[in-house]
């Protein structure tokens, strides 16, 4: 009996990509497989025949022997599947996945039951303060979580008494039936995939493994941690079934705003008020700081929203490369209320500012009326 086109078994065209084949092979199998169509010969032989095509068209040297010489190019040898390579099951699951809740076919590999499994990560949340995480902190939490029962060591069974291999399965956690062409794996229903029975539970977790804890764990929380920053405790999260190692603790920070200082990167940023008369004399105000007090000076003239930089007095950096910056808006306030000397004054420069063959610019004007 003649074979049919590789191609069309597959329903796919000749410059079909890699995953386009594997797609309608995915498909075909799943349409197809004995497990879903038992005892239907025709489905199997389907089955088989689109196992072979994908076998031939997945590797790009057979398919290029195909795609020249045809099926005589990659089957030397007469009769049916002489040119399947079993080999493509290998990566079974990964086209079929867990569909037909079989574990391998033609004697593929699978996980071995009571294997001991890494303990899932957990999440905590912690707000701190905004100097708290400027400089650092220690801090207490309560972690609930589970944890490897200690009597038991994981195993759910009593310390005494011990497992029992499962007889349904030979302690292999499955068992294998043969099904048209294929011998199929599925998960030992007696054992539940374990491999071994629990003859008494043990008395302190309850034939579950685990116990349900809260643990206070000490953090050190470092200097300059930022909005949503993580703090990876390695081992401290829940225990690990059958025994195996714990996950890991996330501990993930939100930090409270500061009422006077704004956040970016490493710097910080602050705005504070000057009179008139500073902006436009010059002189000296005192800033805070996120360590003390310092003072800056201010020039004659200054405008408005200008910002002065003080080197080194923003935020240390987490990754050990030296601190950034503060920068200082400054805002000059314009008095609500005037004094009857402070009105006249500024009557005065208002007639000043007025006279077009004036010179010198406004705020020397205020400078020699203030002086």
């Amino acid at each position: 009996m003649q074979k049919r086109d590789y191609y069309e078994i597959l329903g796919v065209r000749k410059d079909s990509s890699e995953q386009e084949i594997k797609s309608a092979y995915r498909k075909l199998a799943i349409q197809h497989h004995p497990d879903k169509n038992a005892g239907d010969k025709e489905a199997e032989e389907k089955f088989k025949e689109g196992a072979e095509a994908y076998s031939v068209l997945s590797n790009p040297d057979q398919r290029a022997r195909y795609d020249r010489f045809g099926h005589a190019g990659v089957n030397s040898s007469a009769g049916g599947f002489q040119g399947f390579d079993p080999d493509v099951f290998s990566d079974f699951s990964d086209i079929l996945g867990d569909f037909f809740g079989f574990g391998d076919v033609f004697g593929g590999s699978r996980r071995q039951p009571n294997q001991p499994r890494r303990g899932a990560d957990l999440r905590y949340d912690l707000e701190i303060n905004f100097m708290e995480a400027v400089a650092g902190v220690k801090t207490k939490i309560k972690i609930p979580r589970q944890e490897t029962c200690t009597s038991c060591r994981g195993t759910g069974a009593d310390p005494k008494e011990g497992l029992s291999t499962c007889t349904a399965c030979q302690g292999q956690g499955s068992v294998r039936y043969q099904q048209g062409f294929f011998t199929i794996r599925r998960t030992c229903s007696t054992c539940q995939g374990q491999g071994q029975l629990i003859k008494k539970a043990c008395s302190q977790c309850r034939g579950q493994g685990q116990v349900r804890k809260e643990k206070v764990l000490e953090i050190k929380i470092p200097a300059g941690v930022d909005q949503d920053s993580r703090l990876r405790i390695m081992g401290e999260g829940e225990g690990g079934p059958k025994g195996g190692p714990s996950g890991d603790l996330y501990v993930v920070l939100s930090v409270e705003e500061h009422p006077f200082f704004q956040r970016q990167d490493d710097n910080i940023y602050c705005e504070i008020p000057i009179s008139f008369s500073q902006a436009a004399l010059g002189g000296e105000t005192t800033v805070p700081t996120l360590e003390k007090p310092q003072k800056i000076k201010i020039p004659a003239g200054t405008q408005s929203d200008t910002v002065f930089r003080l080197k080194g007095r923003g935020i240390v950096s987490l990754n050990g490369y030296g601190k950034g910056d503060q920068l200082v808006r400054v805002k000059v306030a314009t008095p609500k209320k005037l004094t009857k000397e402070q009105k006249e004054l500024f009557e005065q420069l208002t007639a000043i500012s007025g006279d077009a063959e004036e010179s010198s610019s406004l705020f020397e004007k205020v400078k020699e009326i203030l002086t």
